[in-house]
């Protein structure tokens, strides 16, 4: 007896045993996997009805389409890898992208200046033959942007302005604050008082600085660090470096005290 199957037709559950009598640790089998992925592959007699009386098999309602964005002139470009790379620069897909043509639609639509990026496809539709944005006429959709780690920076806060901020028109009203332009998007975020100003870590490093030695204080604010936790370590070390720094110079004064330390100066 090679093979032993069983189809249960009642479901769409299929069980296949093998055994095999010539079982020798010097013997080989040989796996066919084309065709033991067709094999598993069992249609129950309920889902060919469905399918074959046109059923929807699935559905999503409303449908959600995902928003791509990038940094500054960072933006994804495809191409094969015999491609010539200035054929591949001329291409309309090299300046324009779903993100910065969204920018470009607020430019010369009024409407779309209302929408944040997220809410952009419940007004407008996306014509990827043309590359632009067109005025959504039927049906519902709604956007959604993938969620992007702290530890990547500018991506990270770029993505928390674009569910804030409505209808810029470039990279740089993106950061700009009540008519002021900001250098970067964490500056902006601030600005919008979109981020914590991190008062609660400066204020837990001064009471620590009460019972706790310098040593103990440094690695506590070696371990925010480490954490990732922290959205202005700057700002941090601005408020707290007198306590940060507390014994470094006794220490510094201790070893240049101690016998066998030879300091030699050199003047050039």
């Amino acid at each position: 007896m090679d093979i032993l199957s069983k189809n249960q037709v009642s479901s769409p559950d299929r069980a296949t045993i093998a055994v095999d009598i010539n079982a020798d640790s010097n013997h080989k089998k040989v796996v066919d996997e084309i065709k033991d992925y067709y094999d598993c592959r069992y249609i129950s007699a309920c889902e060919a009805s469905w399918r074959i009386f046109k059923y929807d098999v699935h559905y999503r309602y409303p449908s959600v389409m995902r928003l791509p964005f990038h940094l500054p002139d960072q933006q994804q470009v495809i191409y094969a890898a015999d491609d010539d790379i200035d054929d591949v620069l001329e291409q309309p897909s090299v300046a324009a992208s779903i993100f910065t043509s969204w920018m470009e639609c607020n430019k010369i639509n009024k409407d779309a200046r209302k929408l944040t990026y997220v809410e952009f496809p419940t007004k407008f539709v996306w014509k990827p033959d043309d590359k632009l944005w067109k005025p959504r006429k039927i049906g519902r959709s709604i956007g959604r942007i993938h969620s992007v780690s702290p530890k990547l920076g500018e991506v990270y806060f770029l993505w928390i302005l674009l569910n804030k901020v409505k209808g810029p028109k470039s990279f740089e009203e993106i950061r700009t604050v009540n008519g002021e332009e900001f250098p970067t998007f964490r500056d902006a975020c601030y600005a919008l008082g979109l981020l914590d100003d991190d008062k609660e870590y400066v204020d837990a490093i001064k009471e620590a600085s009460h019972p706790g030695t310098g040593f103990y204080l440094r690695f506590l604010f070696a371990t925010m660090l480490m954490s990732n936790s922290l959205g202005r370590p700057e700002f941090v070390w601005e408020n707290t470096w007198q306590h940060l720094s507390d014994g470094i110079l006794y220490n510094q004064q201790r070893r240049l005290k101690s016998p066998g330390i030879i300091i030699s100066y050199h003047y050039m």
